[in-house]
């Protein structure tokens, strides 16, 4: 349906073209003023709209909308589809600035700190001047290694625990088996300790 809907525009007359992109305009125009008024649900349904009439040869101009609609379900706590919107933008403008960077606080909101820092990072790319973006690329590759140590401690947890079950019926527990890291090379050896709760004094 896509396919024949892109078609079928091709084949518009530059006439048609250009009527309606200047539909889609004054839309995106009207959207905007529902927007500023805190209607983001009219706005939202206005950008639809604009973005269906307008034809796939004005890029930039779709890229706007999609990123126009993307902040107005951000005002609407629809972040993932937001973060759609917001790649369609970039699909379709690699250098729209604005929509990098609204994804990037969309991933951040999130929790997906991997994808904002990376955005954030392409913005520094395409203008250093942006101190949002120098901010969280100080800032996000601490809080990832934070959440990362924090994930393996909840995996280790977990593996203890199930690792308690397997050898309860041995009258055994995960305190038996010491595991100790070799500085110098990294890696693990697993030692078997008879006593665990007796200490040497």
């Amino acid at each position: 349906m896509t396919n024949i809907l892109k078609n079928w525009k091709k084949n518009l007359s530059d006439e048609e073209k250009q009527s309606r992109r200047d539909e889609s305009t004054k839309l995106k125009e009207e959207g905007n003023v529902n927007f500023s008024a805190g209607e983001y649900c009219k706005a939202e349904d206005i950008y639809t709209r604009a973005l269906a009439i307008c034809p796939f040869c004005y890029e930039k101009e779709k890229s706007i909308l999609f990123s126009n609609r993307a902040a107005a379900r951000m005002k609407m706590d629809k972040k993932e589809d937001a973060i759609s919107d917001c790649t369609k933008a970039i699909e379709l403008n690699p250098n729209y600035i604005r929509a990098i960077l609204r994804r990037a606080e969309l991933y951040e909101q999130t929790e997906k700190l991997d994808e904002a820092l990376e955005d954030y990072k392409v913005i520094l790319e395409k203008d250093p001047s942006i101190p949002q973006a120098r901010e969280a690329c100080m800032r996000l590759p601490r809080q990832i290694e934070e959440r990362n140590e924090r994930l393996k401690q909840e995996m280790m947890s977990k593996l203890k625990d199930l690792g308690n079950m397997f050898l309860r019926p041995f009258g055994l527990s995960t305190e038996n088996f010491q595991v100790n890291q070799d500085p110098s090379t990294g890696s693990y050896s697993i030692n078997f300790v008879q006593n665990p709760n007796n200490n040497d004094r």
